[in-house]
């Protein structure tokens, strides 16, 4: 597969066919809707409650609360401290977990591979591989049974509902088949899988709360519930991908697909929010046509090519994203 070159950041980004045009010699695969997978027939199997989940879930959303109460005695440096680790923890999942390891967009040296495995296991949404093989069985069976969090089955479900109970064993059949060699040769990949609970004990709670104690003096408490807060934004930051972002917004590029254009989840979530060009275009390293408006993660991967540290990043042409509309956009988008 070749892919004509582009002007911007020279050797970074790469121009890449629609995604009807892949072929099967494309290396990365895992990310192209199955529509051959039809749900089984018959009564679904049963919801199985997760109740550690639950309580976990209960425990942390009321410690947010209790942050959000302590805000005003606060030192504005904590705070600024919280934004940084926000940041920092939610460029672990975009540029990280999905832009690199789900889709393959564009390539990362050794150096910004470790930076991002350590940001990731910041912001606790489960290892790098388990992250990306479902992430790639959400794109290749999307609002099935066999996607993880099918926002068929509602906003609550696919916000955070999928975390509280069994996965729909579709969702392990097909996990299990999915093609997975390029995490498991991954060392960094697999060195964070194998020090999961280590990394996200420090990297998620030990270091956010000290430093702001150590450095300027703040409570252990105010510290404490500050990175509870934090953490909860991030989590829900992301899960809003997976509920508003596949209900409300506009669909210019497919309306066949469930996925939307929603400009609140793009902020929150760092530049994740273009979500009906994603899943039509999931190879684009900016998962957006817009470059860097809204859209801090590909900033950050910009400046990671300007750097040395990222390169090959893969995107579309203007000429194929303006066909795409025309055939299988919504109605504003066709001509005449």
């Amino acid at each position: 597969m070749t892919y004509r070159g582009s002007q911007t950041l020279g050797s970074c980004v790469e121009t890449a066919p629609a995604k009807s045009e892949i072929g099967p010699e494309r290396a990365m695969t895992d990310d192209i809707f199955d529509n051959t997978y039809s749900e089984k027939e018959g009564p679904k199997p049963p919801r199985i409650i997760v109740w550690r989940n639950v309580i976990l879930m209960f425990l942390l959303h009321g410690g947010a609360l209790y942050g959000l109460w302590l805000l005003p005695s606060t030192m504005f440096t904590t705070m600024a401290w919280a934004i940084v680790c926000f940041l920092l923890s939610a460029l672990g999942v975009t540029a990280g977990a999905h832009r690199l390891w789900s889709h393959r967009s564009y390539k990362a040296t050794l150096p910004l591979r470790i930076f991002l495995a350590v940001v990731n296991s910041m912001a606790f949404q489960n290892d790098i591989f388990e992250w990306a093989r479902d992430h790639r069985v959400h794109h290749k069976y999307s609002e099935t049974d066999a996607d993880p969090h099918n926002a068929l089955r509602g906003f609550f479900f696919s916000h955070i509902g999928w975390l509280l109970l069994r996965k729909h064993p579709d969702v392990i059949e097909k996990g299990r088949k999915l093609d997975l060699t390029d995490l498991t040769s991954d060392k960094v990949v697999m060195f964070q899988r194998r020090h999961y609970k280590t990394s996200i004990l420090v990297m998620c709670f030990v270091l956010p709360t000290m430093i702001p104690c150590y450095f300027w003096g703040e409570t252990f408490l105010n510290s404490f519930y500050i990175s509870i807060l934090r953490y909860t934004l991030v989590l829900n930051a992301s899960w809003l991908v997976n509920s508003a972002a596949h209900m409300y917004g506009n669909r210019p590029y497919d309306t066949n697909i469930n996925p939307r254009e929603n400009w609140f989840v793009a902020l929150g979530a760092v530049g994740e929010g273009f979500h009906n060009y994603h899943h039509t275009f999931p190879f684009d390293y900016a998962t957006s046509e817009f470059g860097v408006r809204y859209n801090l993660t590909t900033c950050f991967i910009n400046l990671m090519c300007f750097l040395g540290l990222a390169s090959d990043c893969k995107t579309v042409s203007k000429d194929i994203i303006m066909a795409r509309k025309l055939r299988t956009g919504e109605g504003i988008h066709r001509s005449g």
